[in-house]
């Protein structure tokens, strides 16, 4: 089960999908089964540089735990996606299947980005809790960035060997940006050295 990212208050998130907490309060037990539209995975998908995202679904479960201040979310998605090989820049297609957790409380009880904190190494991540936004959580956006951490970092077309950047290797291959690209992404793998490392290999 992985553990949540933090819900940033920016641009309306591509895949939105709104839950009460105060529903949660009531019924004491929520299960939600959402679906991204066409429209979304293909938002979703140039947000998350994928060729495609032919689907989409995920099957969330909320409970109110702590005496009714907090809501616990456990889910679990699917996915079909299109990526880009890293050697050959060919379609890579992967199915995608993850658990994920979270815990959600009121911004009152919530610390803020500014204030200090001690965290205890016995608390798992995903038992610390995340702001809702005015009682509400957003189980889509929590589904798609879950879906972000579930793909594969270096996808590979079938039959090319690739075991992932060695210390140092993205430098030494042409990892980081020339001074002409300076806009370009310096974390993001240069496919164009990895296919010339590959020749020099055969």
């Amino acid at each position: 089960m992985r553990n949540t990212l933090p819900l940033s208050a920016g641009p309306a998130p591509e895949f939105s999908r709104i839950v009460r907490a105060d529903a949660v309060h009531r019924d004491g037990d929520l299960v939600e089964t959402i679906e991204a539209t066409e429209a979304e995975r293909k938002a979703l998908a140039e947000r998350f540089e994928l060729e495609r995202i032919g689907r989409l679904t995920a099957r969330v479960r909320l409970r109110s735990v702590r005496g009714g201040q907090m809501v616990r979310v456990e889910g679990e998605l699917e996915a079909d996606v299109v990526q880009t090989c890293v050697i050959t820049l060919e379609p890579v297609p992967a199915q995608i299947s993850d658990r994920f957790g979270a815990l959600f409380a009121p911004e009152s009880m919530v610390p803020g980005e500014d204030d200090e904190i001690e965290i205890d190494p016995n608390i798992a991540e995903e038992d610390i809790p995340e702001a809702m936004t005015n009682g509400r959580i957003d189980i889509g956006e929590l589904t798609a960035q879950h879906l972000s951490l579930a793909l594969d970092p270096y996808p590979h077309a079938e039959g090319v060997a690739f075991d992932g950047y060695s210390e140092g290797e993205e430098e030494e291959e042409g990892m980081a940006p020339a001074d002409d690209d300076a806009g370009a992404d310096p974390e993001k793998p240069n496919p164009f050295a990895a296919l010339e490392r590959l020749k020099r290999q055969n």
